[in-house]
């Protein structure tokens, strides 16, 4: 009985040691291959989105269209990880299960305040951002720019540490002055009772569509 009972505990932690490594290829491989496919469907549809929209005159201002829910508002390249996603617009769990996701209470790239972005910390999102370092750009695409942003902090929180989305993430509540971006995710991975969030701020603007693109962005 008791060699039959050590047998049924072998199997049964065989077993459960199979499913646990299939269910880690999926979150490495199976999420990467659904990330990798939404992205391009994401990819296609901002082009044609920024393809339909009116173009602005020399010296015209473009005016922010509101972004949609789950729409694409912008192309967030990171070189040091030799990473590039679609940013959606929302960070609601159906908005970032496959993309990050702009805070929608916070700036648009480029303007005055800051343009947050959320992810998971997932192989094929935001899995080694914490190996950003500072000075390490991360440039931003939108319709009319590239925006050159420059890490400035690589730090963790707590989830109620909510002011770091804020408009003025050092002092919240008073009028901002910088043009900055801040991504956040779970920490530490496979986990979430912290976040890792990193700061950056612009530091230049290049004009889109003239066939150059920021030396920043390297072999991307």
């Amino acid at each position: 009985m008791i060699r039959v009972a050590i047998r049924s505990l072998g199997e049964l932690l065989i077993t459960v040691g199979v499913v646990v490594l299939l269910f880690a290829a999926y979150e490495v491989y199976g999420k990467a291959f659904e990330v990798h496919a939404d992205q391009s469907r994401l990819d296609s549809a901002l082009d044609r989105q920024w393809g339909q929209q009116a173009p602005t005159r020399p010296g015209q201002k473009p005016v922010a269209d509101k972004p949609i829910p789950g729409q694409g508002v912008a192309r967030l390249y990171i070189p040091r990880l030799g990473m590039q996603w679609v940013v959606v617009e929302g960070v609601t769990k159906h908005d970032i299960k496959l993309a990050p996701g702009h805070y929608p209470d916070s700036q648009l790239p480029g303007q005055v305040g800051n343009f947050a972005v959320a992810g998971h910390r997932m192989p094929s999102v935001f899995w080694n951002i914490d190996q950003l370092h500072e000075g390490d750009p991360i440039v931003v695409e939108t319709r009319t720019s590239w925006d050159v942003y420059r890490v400035t902090r690589n730090h963790i929180i707590r989830p109620t540490q909510v002011s770091v989305v804020a408009k003025n993430p050092e002092h919240p509540g008073t009028p901002a002055t910088r043009k900055l971006l801040t991504l956040t995710t779970c920490n530490p991975k496979w986990d979430n009772y912290q976040r890792l969030v990193i700061q950056a701020e612009l530091t230049r603007e290049d004009p889109r569509g003239t066939g150059t693109r920021p030396a920043e962005l390297g072999g991307l």
